[in-house]
């Protein structure tokens, strides 16, 4: 099974405090966005997909020399909107298409190879990359069924007491059979207080109908937190310093 990847680049990334796209802020001297390019290529993508839009010129110029190809969300709408502009490069194909957000660069080729794995072993119709946290308040909590697949994701507002114990969360990394994809993303909504398309309704629309979902627990969860501030930036330097 052939593998596509989708990167999410089309932020603005207010909290950065700049006028430059997140995605472009350097790590070590690199825009972040190469990291998460050569991720991708280290796994066996055939096609890398960005999802640009904010300032797209400047994205699209610092990757020009990446062999990858861009699809353009001029509204930023939500994270399921954003997979959805790539549909003219994949929805015919009979792949997995891989997830990836362009502020999250400290995932491993390990780590995304046990996701892999799982996908292609099980042939769930998406499994996503889960960490446990010392504190998941405001997270959706993963509860897996007696077979260790997904069986639902409850939001916090939304847990009984025994749920919130659960400190397994989502992280926002996904792989799923690209053709069903497709043709699920066209159904989200965006009834919701942001009035956006969000790509994890697309694996709430699969656990209510019964498909199976799978999830793979990172053992560093360190390696999916997203850069969203200066800080974060830091310290995200500091661990990619400590690996090489």
């Amino acid at each position: 099974m052939s593998l596509a990847t989708v990167i999410l680049a089309a932020g603005k990334g207010k909290r950065m405090k700049s006028d430059l796209p997140k995605v472009l802020h350097p790590l070590l001297g690199r825009p972040m966005i190469h990291y998460v390019i050569e991720t991708a290529r280290a796994i066996g993508s055939t096609k890398i997909i960005l999802v640009v839009g904010h300032k797209k010129e400047l994205v699209i110029d610092a990757t020009r020399d990446e062999n990858v190809d861009y699809a353009f969300q001029e509204q930023q709408l939500g994270t399921g909107h954003a997979v959805l502009q790539a549909r003219s490069f994949l929805q015919d194909a009979e792949s997995d298409v891989l997830v990836l957000s362009g502020d999250v660069p400290l995932l491993t080729p390990v780590t995304l190879s046990q996701l892999i794995k799982i996908q292609q072993q099980e042939r769930p119709l998406a499994s996503l990359l889960t960490a446990e946290m010392e504190d998941p308040t405001g997270y959706g909590r993963i509860v897996r069924n007696t077979a260790g697949f997904v069986r639902q994701i409850v939001e916090q507002k939304d847990a009984t007491a025994d749920i919130l114990k659960i400190r397994e969360i989502n992280v926002g990394i996904y792989i799923f059979q690209c053709r069903l994809l497709f043709d699920t993303l066209p159904r989200l909504s965006n009834n919701n207080s942001q009035g956006e398309y969000y790509l994890p309704d697309v694996i709430k629309i699969y656990v209510d109908r019964g498909d199976k979902v799978a999830a793979i627990l990172t053992p560093n969860a360190e390696e999916t937190h997203g850069i969203n501030d200066i800080t974060q930036l830091e310290h995200a330097e500091k661990i990619l310093s400590k690996r090489k």
